[in-house]
């Protein structure tokens, strides 16, 4: 049985909520990473592409509708979001056999 995974966020860029007691978080291009490894899901280093770690904020908060961390988030990695299991509303829909053959 496969065990359900947990993502965190790497992001291009932070800012700091006051609202929140000057939480930081994530701000420009966001990447799905999983805490303990040092590069993103879709295989970006961490250091390389100076990705800022967010292990405080998961995945799934860096959509508008969640109402989590999505003030400043500008574009989630579409491949990124295709491995964490969760689509923007812009992408097409899942790929699905139609008429499989016999």
């Amino acid at each position: 049985m496969a065990r359900a995974r947990s993502y965190a966020v790497a992001a291009s860029g932070e800012w700091t909520d006051e609202e929140e007691g000057r939480r930081r978080l994530p701000a420009g291009e966001v990447h799905a990473w999983q805490p303990g490894r040092n590069e993103t899901v879709c295989g970006l280093s961490l250091s390389r592409s100076r990705l800022v770690r967010f292990p405080h904020v998961s995945w799934p908060d860096t959509f508008p509708e969640s109402g989590g961390a999505a003030d400043e988030v500008r574009r989630r990695c579409p491949r990124c979001a295709s491995a964490a299991g969760r689509r923007g509303t812009d992408a097409r829909p899942r790929w699905r056999r139609v008429d499989p053959r016999p």
